[in-house]
């Protein structure tokens, strides 16, 4: 039998203390639904199975997926405008072909616009970087004995008996560039006449969707991931392209008052990379960089434009855009940059531009269904409470 005192030293020997979940969020708000974690081992490797599958798919399909996904997108910023038309007592088809036109109309007339500055800094491109390079000169020097010192090592592990290598032909530049614009004009045109039928159809495509569904619970629940993924990606191109216009628009003057030429050029650069997030902004401040390293004199007047740019893409990014989009569009930035990552080595640049509005529309499918809610809580950026509770006693 335990005496007194050793039963008094039991009683007062504080408590080690463990991480709980909350069962609710801050504040006193209502209780969080429990997330279903897969159990079945079978089931999780058909799933891995199927993901390398889809992936490879992807891949080998993508000039095919990516106009489809493009005028899907599209259709979700622009139906609003449409339904608007419609309301003014003009026919759907006019409504759809007036929108299209005027998108296709402003495309063309950027591209035409930009096409001779564009060229004109092709053109040149080999003297200013001729002229970059003496600027950088010692850094160039090290780079080449770098050079020398790696053909020294791989002349010294020839073999003299060795066969004499065989260089492969590629495709001249001609066939190349008349092979890309090939496949750049097919997209384009998929995905106007795409985008116009889309328009034209409304809602009716996606509502025959909703009608082969078996039940009524998932005749509702994909009622509302479709409602939800509409006003999620419309408000959120809505917002990026009124943002990205501001900037664009901010960079060009800046580059004015710099002293550069054709500001109308960068600031369209500026516009169309920070579609791509972290990426294109990076390449916007290093392509800056290098136009006004090779037209000022001067170092800290060469780098102005790009450290400018590279400010008012902070104010964007991070302080303006965030606060206009809210909660409306929470994402992890690390799954963010996975998915840019991914993509773009899936799709290449037309991958990095549809990487953002992919993975919302996928969080929210996973928000909507009961055995992915725990991917989709790990996509966000809100985290449950933890609390401390004391352990109970032996």
């Amino acid at each position: 039998m335990m005496e007194p005192r050793q039963a008094l030293a039991v009683i007062s020997r504080p408590r080690p203390e463990r991480l709980q979940m909350s069962d609710t969020v801050e504040n006193g708000g209502p209780e969080r639904p429990e997330l279903q974690l897969p159990t079945d081992v079978k089931a999780m490797l058909l799933a891995g199975i199927f993901c390398l599958l889809l992936v490879y798919a992807l891949y080998v399909t993508g000039e095919i997926l990516v106009p489809v996904i493009i005028a899907f997108l599209l259709k979700f910023l622009l139906q609003p405008t449409v339904e608007t038309l419609v309301e003014w007592h003009l026919p759907r088809f006019v409504a759809a072909l007036l929108v299209v036109g005027v998108l296709l109309g402003g495309v063309t007339g950027l591209a035409t616009l930009l096409s001779g500055p564009a060229s004109g800094w092709i053109s040149g491109a080999p003297q200013n970087l001729a002229k970059l390079e003496k600027r950088l000169d010692s850094i160039s020097a090290i780079a080449r004995n770098l050079q020398k010192a790696s053909r020294d090592v791989e002349k010294m592990g020839d073999d003299e008996g060795a066969t004499p290598a065989v260089a492969v032909k590629g495709p001249t530049i001609g066939t190349f560039l008349f092979s890309g614009t090939r496949v750049l004009l097919a997209g384009v045109l998929t995905v106007v006449v795409l985008l116009y039928f889309l328009l034209v159809s409304g809602n009716s495509f996606l509502r025959r969707i909703v009608e082969i569904l078996p039940t009524l619970h998932d005749k509702k629940q994909a009622v509302e991931i479709i409602n939800e993924i509409q006003r999620t990606v419309a408000v959120y191109l809505g917002t990026v392209t009124m943002m990205n216009l501001l900037l664009g628009v901010l960079t060009g003057l800046a580059s004015r008052l710099c002293g550069l030429s054709d500001p109308i050029l960068w600031g369209s650069v500026a516009f169309l990379l920070n579609y791509i997030p972290i990426l294109g902004p990076m390449a916007g401040v290093a392509l800056l960089a290098l136009v006004g390293l090779t037209t000022f004199d001067d170092l800290w007047q060469g780098l102005l434009p790009a450290g400018i740019y590279l400010s008012l893409h902070f104010a964007e990014g991070e302080v303006i855009t965030p606060s206009l989009l809210a909660r409306q569009f929470t994402l992890n930035p690390v799954v963010v940059m996975i998915a840019l990552i991914f993509w773009y080595w899936m799709w290449g640049v037309a991958g990095a531009l549809l990487a953002v509005p992919m993975l919302a529309t996928f969080k929210i499918v996973c928000d909507r269904l009961d055995r992915l809610k725990a991917i989709g809580h790990f996509m966000g950026t809100e985290a449950r409470e933890m609390r401390t509770v004391p352990t109970p006693s032996q």
